[in-house]
């Protein structure tokens, strides 16, 4: 009988675990990494919010596209911060992976991206 408990117990867990990590953009939001993630967005040199519309940051961008209009998923934005893509330039030197992540993830979770 506790063996089934603790089977049951367990898959409830993993069930849990698989919703939160995705359900919405395909990650369960961390409140501190998301905060992180907006600072960074507002504060990083050249800013996000130089160039891009988000809404949830109160940026009114006028170079890159709109990001509440794309809703552009964590995966894409990770890309264009690695990578660069048409005028954006990469930033990859100039930010660690953990905080590219924040930023893709506050994005994504702000704009309501799909995984």
């Amino acid at each position: 009988m506790v063996v089934v408990g603790v089977r049951r117990a367990v898959a409830q867990a993993g069930a849990l675990w698989l919703l939160a990590s995705t359900s919405g953009t395909g990650w369960a939001a961390d409140p501190a990494e998301l905060a992180r993630g907006k600072q960074l967005f507002l504060t990083l040199q050249p800013a996000c919010a130089v160039c891009h519309t988000l809404q949830a940051a109160g940026a009114q961008g006028q170079v890159g596209p709109v990001l509440d209009e794309i809703q552009p998923n964590a995966e894409r934005v990770l890309r264009a911060l690695r990578n660069g893509i048409g005028a954006m330039p990469s930033f990859a030197e100039k930010m660690t992976e953990q905080d590219m992540q924040a930023v893709a993830r506050f994005v994504a979770q702000s704009t309501g991206a799909k995984p």
